[in-house]
């Protein structure tokens, strides 16, 4: 589980409306989206988690902002030793899950891959159904999942 001391740290930085469509009802969101596509798979749940909270959390715009994923990589690294504690290949996992999670990309380690579900599942919040073809695991494309999703995402389900 994150810990206090790092999701205070990730929210005292964090420079927009921590109540906006980028903030921490979609990190929630996203986690829970991870956490159910982790379970299912070999995906790293500690990897995913973080992900969840980290992959906007150096966002300077709810619109376009094409260098906030390699922001929050480098906040990732930066926390290392600190607030995080990870193996060097987990970190790089991390890293890399947050610097490339807006490309688009399908194809990458099981736990990138859950990472960036996790986050695309979440796109009913702005009025966009999840692409299946563009979800990178089997668990993310089962249309009941997609479907939990977008409900929960659109405000239909509790948090």
């Amino acid at each position: 589980m994150i810990s206090q001391p790092l999701l205070e740290h990730i929210q005292s930085q964090y420079a927009l409306n921590p109540q906006g469509i980028h903030g921490l009802a979609h990190w929630r969101r996203v986690l829970e989206n991870g956490l159910r596509l982790a379970a299912g798979t070999a995906a790293d749940a500690e990897i995913v988690e973080l992900f969840a909270f980290l992959h906007d959390a150096c966002r300077l715009s709810d619109g376009r902002d094409l260098d906030h994923g390699p922001r929050a990589a480098g906040l990732v690294r930066s926390l290392q030793g600190t607030l995080l504690h990870l193996e060097s290949a987990e970190l790089d996992l991390l890293a890399y899950a947050c610097e490339h999670h807006t490309r688009g990309w399908t194809e990458a380690d099981l736990t990138v891959q859950v990472c960036w579900d996790a986050d695309r599942l979440d796109l009913g919040r702005i009025g966009v159904w999840p692409d299946p073809a563009r979800l990178c695991t089997p668990a993310a494309r089962d249309p009941a999942l997609v479907e939990w999703a977008w409900q929960r995402s659109r405000g239909s389900l509790p948090l």
